[in-house]
């Protein structure tokens, strides 16, 4: 049974099976079965993968939500949609090892990235005068442990148009709260990405809305996205928290928790699936809802 939930306006399914532990799950279900081609790209793609410092898993241990346009950093590794001019997703391997170092962001400039088509690219005076932040999905702060990892973080790639109240509040808030679970946690990946969710209008009807900035057209995300996967180191299972912030301000003094939402409410508005790749390295998934409680912060 599915229970409509609306986060600011946009109409999004959620599950009703919150907060429980999931041994297993989707194990038994099909999940569409990878080709051989399909599973040689991912091996080779595995290959190319960067290694966050201290540490010997590399940052893709989970899979990949989806294949396209993956492109690889010192720092991280993405998904480019060349529609939006923005990622797909983005992800990291956060450690202690990683967030702290000599690197600092004074050194660092937003630029284009080149490795992008120019017809595709977005560029700084698309953001100039817009009213919009430009906002990092891999944020520079996880990325103190080299200058060369910090400056990736600011490819416009990596960036995406975001409400300059709540990219210095409440989301600044959230990769805090991501850079203090390395303290508990043996690992912590974490993916970010922009959605673009149905809002209904006086017609009764949904439609999908959004603002694009400057020539190049550079899409304004509805909400943005963050699944982040823990690595228990008691237990050795998998803690798993999942959530929705509308791009638009919103009160810092709301818990970060309210904004927590089944996995699968981001898998289908994004596209993307987490659940069946996680499963492939784990027997146990716990996942963490607003309704859940867990005593690490």
């Amino acid at each position: 049974m599915l229970q409509r939930l609306l986060l600011s306006g946009a109409s999004v399914l959620l599950g009703t099976a919150l907060g429980a532990t999931l041994p297993g799950l989707r194990s038994g279900a099909s999940t569409g079965g990878s080709t051989e081609e399909e599973q040689e790209r991912r091996r080779g793609l595995l290959d190319l993968v960067p290694v966050s410092p201290g540490a010997s898993g590399a940052v893709m241990k989970y899979g990949f939500p989806s294949l396209a346009n993956v492109k690889t950093r010192e720092s991280y590794v993405t998904s480019y949609d060349p529609r939006t001019r923005t990622a797909s997703w983005v992800i990291e391997k956060l450690s202690p090892s990683s967030l702290s170092g000599p690197s600092d962001r004074k050194y660092c400039d937003f630029k284009e990235d080149n490795s992008v088509h120019v017809f595709h690219r977005a560029t700084n005076a698309d953001y100039r005068g817009s009213g919009y932040d430009r906002g990092h999905l891999a944020a520079a702060a996880n990325h103190k442990w080299s200058q060369k990892a910090m400056d990736d973080t600011f490819y416009l790639s990596n960036i995406a148009p975001q409400n300059p109240h709540l990219n210095q509040k409440t989301w600044n808030n959230l990769e805090k709260l991501c850079r203090s679970l390395t303290k508990h946690y043996l690992n912590v990946y974490v993916c970010t990405g922009p959605l673009y969710l149905p809002r209904q209008e006086a017609d009764g009807k949904l439609y999908v809305h959004y603002q694009v900035l400057g020539q190049n057209h550079v899409a304004v995300p509805t909400h943005f996205f963050k699944v982040v996967i823990l690595e228990q180191a008691d237990s050795g299972g998998v803690e798993l928290r999942s959530y929705i912030l509308p791009n638009q301000p919103v009160d810092e003094n709301i818990p970060l928790e309210r904004f927590l939402v089944p996995i699968e409410t981001i898998e289908r508005a994004s596209g993307l699936l987490f659940v069946p790749n996680i499963m492939k390295r784990t027997s146990s998934l716990q996942a963490r809802t607003a309704l859940s409680s867990n005593p690490r912060r």
